[in-house]
Formats: structure tokens, C-alpha cells, sequence
């Protein structure tokens, strides 16, 4: 999952636009994109566009519900996992708790639908309120569903009252910098994806491409987009670079030819185990990509 495009699930128009672009990930929004009064709407069209149109795209197809205190969720459910999307985006994560609660709805929906127990994977965002920021430990082994863990700055602000999130540079401030941070030691904890927020001003490809390679350098292995016009620079950041790749293979190949040891030594450089398990997982990522080496 390099990029993860949303689209509101109450436009035709945009539902078209967004699966044919070139997103790793189409979430398919009925939160915060719809108003209230078209909720039901919005599950009925995007219910009826996922279903005709899910295997005319090579995203992944994800569908953000409303949230769990909302008590909506269920509704989202009920009319969207009959289509059999790929995975549910859960905002307003307070903790691990609230994923499995999610999974224990799956479960249920999956049932009544006859689809497969488990199929449906889940990614939370986990720092749309205080009580999610502080209870990011707790994704570990909450369940197996879970695809990543990512983050989001808006939502947090109103809920801390704070005025903005950024300084007058454009760097996130201290408060949203935790909240970053925190992303992905969970995600690293939970062995899972971390997934960067997005980058709101669409217009600004230079500031995007800068944001997004320092989430890379971080740790994150993607980013969710806001428009299409931002998807083709969000691949390209998060993709290793073909110089990358073969230098992980050559760490991979030379603990093999040694016998799996604690250290190995490659033109005059030495490499420890965390180097192997680096390497190992930028290959997984290229592969995701598509990129052979």
C-alpha cells in the first residue's frame, strides 16, 4: 500500500475518477466527505458502483465507515460488505479494543453475506482523538485483520483545541509530531504497514513530494491522497529504487552464502541483522510494487 486515494461515496463521478486511477488502495468514503443527509445514499451508490465495478480496477478497495460512536457503523456494514470490499477504514480509533470490536462486526456481516471468516482487513486511524494518540501500544496482537496503522492531524486538533497543526513553515507542531511518531512505533510494534496522512494542499506537488520523502526515510510505506494529481507522486516516493533493491538483495544473498550469521562483510562494509531484516523488507516492498530484482 503506497498510495491510498480517498473518494467520496456519494459521487458516481469521483467513485470513476478514483478507480481508474493508478491508487494501490481506493477508499471509498462515507464519513466525513458525505454530508449527513446522504449517508444512505452514499452506501447505496457506493455499494452498487463497488459491486459493478471492483474487478475493472487493480486497487485495493477499501471503504471508510463512520465511526463507532456514531452509531452508524453498523448500517455501513450491513450495506457495504455484501460487495466484498477489501478492507474497512475505521476512524476515530480509541484503541486496540475498538479494531476488535470492528472485527467482531465483520465477523457477523461476513457470516450473513457468506464470505469467507476473516477475508475483510482492517485499517484504523488511530489519532483522531487524545484517548487514540495515548493508547497507541495497544494494536499489537488486537487482531488479525489488522493491515496497518495510520494517522490523522484534522480530526485532533478539534478534538485538543488547537488552532492549527502546523507552524508558520508548514512543520507539523509538537502535539502532531507525537501523534506522527507514535503511528509508527505502533505500526512497528503491530508489524503492520505505516501509512503517512495526507497532504491537504493538492495544488502543492513540490511540499508533497518533500513530505513524502521524509515519511519514507521514517519508516511509513505509504500515504493516503486527497486527488488523484497526488497519487503518481506518492508511488514514485514510496517505491525503492531499483539501486536500493539490489544492494538489499546483495545483504540478503550474502547472509545466505555465509550461513545466516550474526554479521557479514560486503566490499569492505559490515552488516548486523538489523541491516538484514532492513534490506529484507525493502525487497517485500518492491515486490509489492511489482519491481523484480
Amino acid at each position: 500500500m503506497r498510495s491510498l486515494l480517498f473518494v467520496p461515496g456519494d459521487s458516481e463521478r469521483k467513485l470513476a475518477k478514483g478507480f481508474s486511477s493508478e491508487a494501490d488502495v481506493v477508499i471509498v468514503d462515507l464519513e466525513d466527505s458525505v454530508a449527513q443527509q446522504n449517508k444512505d445514499a452514499a452506501r447505496q451508490t457506493a455499494a452498487a458502483f463497488i459491486a459493478a465495478q471492483c474487478n475493472a480496477t487493480k486497487a485495493a478497495v477499501y471503504v471508510r465507515v463512520n465511526d463507532l460512536s456514531t452509531g452508524m457503523t453498523e448500517a455501513d456494514l450491513a450495506a457495504l460488505v455484501p460487495v466484498r470490499p477489501d478492507g474497512i477504514m475505521l476512524p476515530k480509533s480509541n484503541s486496540g479494543r475498538d479494531v476488535q470490536h470492528l472485527s467482531a462486526m465483520l465477523r457477523v456481516c461476513e457470516a450473513q453475506s457468506g464470505l469467507p471468516d476473516g477475508g475483510i482487513a482492517i485499517l484504523p486511524i488511530i489519532t483522531e482523538t487524545a484517548a487514540g494518540v495515548l493508547a497507541a501500544s495497544t494494536y499489537a496482537g488486537a487482531s488479525a485483520r489488522l493491515s496497518g496503522l495510520t494517522w490523522g492531524a484534522e480530526d485532533l486538533s478539534a478534538a485538543i483545541g488547537a488552532r492549527a497543526a502546523r507552524d508558520e513553515t508548514g512543520r507539523y507542531t509538537d502535539v502532531f509530531r507525537l501523534a506522527r511518531t507514535m503511528t509508527i512505533l505502533a505500526a512497528g510494534s503491530a508489524e503492520v504497514a505505516a501509512i503517512d496522512t495526507i497532504f491537504p494542499d493538492f495544488r502543492n506537488s513540490t511540499a508533497l513530494a518533500t513530505e513524502c520523502a521524509e515519511a519514507e526515510r521514517d519508516g511509513f510505506t505509504g500515504k493516503m491522497a486527497i486527488h488523484p494529481d497526488q497519487v503518481p507522486i506518492i508511488n514514485a516516493a514510496f517505491t525503492p529504487t531499483p539501486e536500493a533493491l539490489e544492494r538489499s538483495a546483495a545483504i540478503v544473498a550474502a547472509f545466505e552464502a555465509a550461513g545466516d550469521p550474526g554479521v557479514v562483510g560486503i566490499d569492505g562494509k559490515m552488516y548486523d541483522r538489523p541491516h538484514l531484516r532492513l534490506a529484507q523488507r525493502l525487497l517485500a516492498r518492491g515486490k509489492a510494487a511489482g519491481i523484480a530484482v
